[in-house]
């Protein structure tokens, strides 16, 4: 059989890249716009085809009909329902539809396209419409699913917003099947063990003052209360539960989902026992990336592209399942597709 080929856009640190190609798919281009990512991705990875660009200046018509697979998560945050009808026109000037540009010139037979959970709910439902829509204009018929990397072998409660696009012509005779998930969560023990040393960003000398009164698995309210509310401020008398806050991950469990700042006072992420921010290098295993994946830039970039990465196992589980769908295709009737 012949290798399954990928474009992947928005390629960050090479999460997903990576997982993918652990999986068994070969990427031709990889699209990013960060210098300090892209450093990354042809520091590890030199034979990679690594696109430095602002995506809308990239043509990828070369690769029509000649791609298996488009992947990569454009981000959503600009996105915004803009008028009355579904369709394409409503998403230009959004890094969304340079993804579907992208669909649109390489017609590939599938497309996996991941997001943060929250693009379902995002204006009651409206954006996540129009994307469907366009998707179908394409000639794509789409499945979506929320997968928590915690029970795909990643030490972390991350949810993902994973959908996947079968080209009309084929949607009948395949099927893609997300990964099975395992009966229990990754901890953090797990995925920490033998860990290599590297950087971290230290705490101030107030903020170390107060996480050192948490408990492992605890967060703000296990503080004093005065201290709790000299901390959080006005966030003390808000709504919600804010177990994000102050807050110390235990071993025995998965960490909560990492920010692209270990340190942040709504995102805490404090080691179970020593009262730090996680490493770099604990901030990639927490991500699944091995830990000869070397990071380019600043100690703040180097967190940002791990805080923004596909978890590596993740990607590697459904690039596996991805892989299934081209060995089940029926060639017979299928081959004039193929």
């Amino acid at each position: 059989m012949k290798s399954i080929t990928n474009i992947e856009l928005f390629a960050g640190a090479g999460g997903l890249a990576l997982g993918l190609e652990q999986a068994g798919i070969s990427g031709v281009e990889y699209v990013e716009f960060n210098h300090a990512a892209c450093d990354t991705l042809r520091e590890n990875r030199p034979d990679w085809n690594v696109i430095e660009s602002d995506i809308a200046q990239v043509s990828f018509t070369q690769f029509k009909n000649k791609v298996d697979v488009v992947s990569g998560g454009a981000p959503c945050q600009a996105f915004s329902y803009a008028g009355k009808k579904l369709g394409f026109g409503d998403t230009r000037g959004t890094l969304f539809s340079q993804f579907a540009r992208c669909i649109e010139e390489v017609q590939p037979k599938i497309f996996l396209f991941e997001n943060v959970r929250g693009l379902l709910s995002h204006d009651k439902g409206r954006t996540f419409a129009t994307i469907n829509q366009v998707f179908t204009n394409l000639g794509y018929q789409t499945q979506y699913k929320i997968l928590n990397a915690s029970y795909y072998g990643v030490g972390q409660k991350r949810e993902r917003l994973i959908v996947i696009g079968i080209k009309n012509e084929l949607a009948g005779l395949i099927q893609f099947e997300y990964p099975t998930p395992e009966k229990t969560q990754t901890t953090l023990r797990d995925v920490l063990k033998n860990v290599p040393d590297s950087p971290y960003q230290p705490y101030s000398k107030k903020k170390f003052e107060v996480m050192a009164l948490v408990p492992p698995g605890g967060c703000w309210v296990d503080l004093p209360e005065q201290i709790a509310k000299d901390y959080m401020g006005k966030s003390y008398y808000s709504g919600g539960g804010r177990r994000g806050m102050a807050r110390r991950i235990s071993w025995d469990e998965p960490c909560l989902t990492l920010t692209t700042s270990p340190s942040q006072k709504q995102t805490e992420r404090c080691h179970p026992d020593e009262t730090r921010p996680f490493t770099v290098r604990e901030y990639a295993r927490i991500q699944s990336f091995p830990d000869d994946w070397k990071f380019c830039g600043s100690l703040s970039e180097q967190y940002k592209q791990i805080g923004n990465a596909v978890p590596v196992e993740l990607a590697r589980r459904i690039g596996l399942q991805l892989i299934k769908v081209f060995n089940h295709i029926n060639l017979d009737k299928s081959s004039t597709l193929l």
